[in-house]
């Protein structure tokens, strides 16, 4: 990762507030609690905690409870103080904490799913909650009955989930690499649509419900961005990251999408520009700049006497090419492409040095990054993984600080 860093100005860099250790095993999931200095956070080490931080700079935890399984998936509603937790075992348990977040109650035990909860998003207004496992199903259920109201099957592990609460649409991440749109009613769904685009399991949703824009990030290392609500169909396409890409979150005062990667990366892209579509790939038998053909082409071989050559894609205008014809790299930026692809040797000419330059800043949070989680209006953000620390950053630096995006002053 570190050669690929770009160099920016000390300044201009996610600053490292606090570190919170203690948990014995993968924290799964840690959200920041509006409007108080704490975290509460969710682990393997089958405990859920709620932190909060000391006169010393300290976090301490404040609750400390152990749970029957490994805590898989977590959601906190912080106007009803109601945390969701989901298991390895399936369940989803729900606790109400007090004011001063130093005592939390049990309330009641969903039988949600037969396998790891992946996903979990609890819904005010209907009072449901919504969840994805490894068994394969989304379901929802009735937080005031505790009783099933539906499950939706898909053919391979429901791996993350969002959620449109005005319209009842959810989105459904999978193993496969494919997203399901679903709306939901009381006791039955229908699938809206499926969209495919990533080479990977996905790993990560987000949904924007403003501007109506959809991002996922997958094992593939790249984000596609799915714009639901305008342009039907049109994607762009993020690459950057190194590792799969574990989180995502799109700020939409800024036009900055947050995403964080499994090897510790952390990108800020900036999404308030007129970015290109990356082409659809195009087939052909032969070369579309030498016309000579591929090893497939058997006919064409035997007929001018010459061996067939690999196919390649230019990743600027998306033809077949040959090696010969697509012997420069660049980035482009502008497409997405933030590292060096593979580019005809056209569509390299035509690339000017000013296109070259990065729409994204790159960031090492040194841990692995398994879940992160923003408070958008104080510039704040948590991430947690593999290696047991929670670490909570400063992201105004990269992402904006004025009253005018919204963020107040810390």
């Amino acid at each position: 990762m570190a050669a690929e860093i770009h160099s920016r100005p000390q300044s201009s860099r996610p600053v490292l507030l606090s570190k919170v250790e203690g948990h014995q095993d993968v924290v799964s999931a840690a959200l920041l609690i509006p409007k108080e200095d704490g975290v509460i956070t969710a682990s393997e080490d089958r405990t859920i905690r709620v932190w909060l931080k000391r006169d010393s700079g300290q976090y301490w935890p404040s609750i400390y409870h152990t749970m029957s399984s490994p805590c898989s998936a977590m959601a906190y509603h912080h106007d009803s103080r109601r945390i969701f937790v989901g298991q390895d075992n399936g369940a989803i348990m729900e606790f109400h904490v007090s004011e001063d977040f130093n005592k939390m109650n049990f309330v009641k035990t969903y039988p949600a799913h037969q396998n790891r909860v992946s996903a979990i998003i609890f819904c005010l207004t209907s009072e449901w909650v919504i969840s994805t496992g490894h068994d394969k199903c989304v379901s929802w259920m009735c937080t005031r009955s505790g009783s099933m109201l539906g499950r939706h099957y898909f053919t391979s592990w429901a791996s993350c989930l969002q959620y449109d609460y005005e319209t009842q649409h959810a989105f459904v991440g999978d193993y496969s690499g494919q997203i399901t749109l679903l709306k939901l009613e009381q006791n039955t769904c229908s699938v809206i649509t499926t969209l495919k685009g990533h080479e990977g399991s996905i790993t990560s949703l987000w949904w924007d419900p403003v501007q109506r824009l959809l991002f996922s990030g997958a094992s593939d290392h790249s984000i596609i961005m799915w714009d639901i609500g305008g342009r039907k169909g049109r994607t762009l396409l993020l690459q950057g990251h190194h590792d799969k890409v574990q989180a995502i979150c799109y700020i939409q005062l800024t036009r900055q999408l947050v995403s964080c990667s499994a090897d510790g990366g952390i990108a800020v892209w900036n999404m308030d520009i007129s970015r290109e579509e990356a082409p659809q790939w195009l087939e052909s038998d032969s070369c579309q700049k030498c016309e000579q053909p591929f090893f497939w082409n058997i006919k064409q071989m035997w007929d001018t006497k010459t061996l067939g050559l690999r196919q390649h894609h230019c990743r600027k205008c998306g033809q077949a090419v040959c090696g010969k014809c697509s012997t420069k790299r660049s980035s482009y930026p502008i497409m997405g492409f933030e590292f060096q692809v593979r580019v005809c040797d056209s569509c390299f000419e035509s690339i000017k040095d000013e296109d070259r330059t990065s729409l994204a800043t790159f960031h090492e949070g040194k841990h692995n990054i398994a879940h992160m989680s923003m408070d958008i209006s104080r510039g704040l953000m948590v991430t947690c993984g593999s290696d047991r620390i929670v670490k909570i950053w400063d992201m105004t630096p990269v992402v904006g600080c004025s009253l005018a995006t919204g963020f107040s002053s810390r």
